[in-house]
């Protein structure tokens, strides 16, 4: 069994997720077939079956900085908190040796300045319709209820695209001028996010692969 039991709540606060969110993929987690058991009492909580861990991540402590470097360009993206928790999970799972050499060469590298940090999350994983207050160029906020479809990213902004209810069409948003947004409880209906539908130069848009 693992060494020490690690309760709901030190998980959620570990990873940044929810206990929630904890408990289900635990879950999940369990009916697929993995190990995980739950230990009661004042120190219990789950525990994994060694024989079913995996192995430490194999990154060289130059790789994990160049890892680091390139998550940190997430910071102006509405992906900059996976990309930091994404960081703190790949550090926690090399070895230690090595992940003491990658924080070591780390502050050998230097920074000048930081990136915009947008005012809203990375919210399409959520799937709800939001309500939003949202400032045109000249300033002027309105209100709206849009379906989040997609993002598009450029080297000078980010936008949300989304079906506008007040205007009754797909609307590509700037991530900074989303002054704040309200998560509801209705769930929109699927829409595809093609190229063409959007109102800004998208040019050659190229979609994500998590391939290399």
């Amino acid at each position: 069994m693992s060494p020490r039991p690690r309760s709901a709540r030190w998980l959620a606060t570990r990873f940044e997720v929810s206990v929630r969110t904890v408990e289900r993929d635990i879950s999940a987690l369990q009916q697929s077939g993995v190990p995980i058991y739950a230990e009661t009492g004042r120190t219990g909580g789950y525990c994994l079956d060694k024989a079913h861990t995996m192995p430490p991540v194999n990154l060289t402590p130059a790789e994990a900085v160049a890892m680091a470097l390139a998550l940190k360009h997430l910071d102006g993206t509405p992906f900059r908190a996976e990309g930091r928790s994404a960081l703190r999970k790949l550090v926690a799972a090399m070895r230690q040796e090595d992940a003491v050499m990658a924080r070591d060469l780390a502050t050998c590298v230097h920074l000048l300045g930081d990136g915009p940090i947008p005012p809203m999350p990375h919210v399409l994983g959520i799937r709800r319709v939001l309500r939003i207050r949202y400032a045109d160029r000249a300033g002027t906020v309105t209100r709206r209820e849009i379906e989040p479809m997609g993002y598009v990213g450029k080297p000078e902004h980010w936008y949300l695209v989304a079906w506008c209810r007040l205007r009754g069409e797909i609307r590509a948003f700037r991530t900074d001028r989303i002054v704040s947004f309200t998560v509801t409880a209705e769930v929109p209906p699927p829409r595809p996010l093609r190229p063409e539908d959007l109102d800004i130069p998208s040019g050659d848009a190229v979609p994500l692969t998590l391939a290399g």
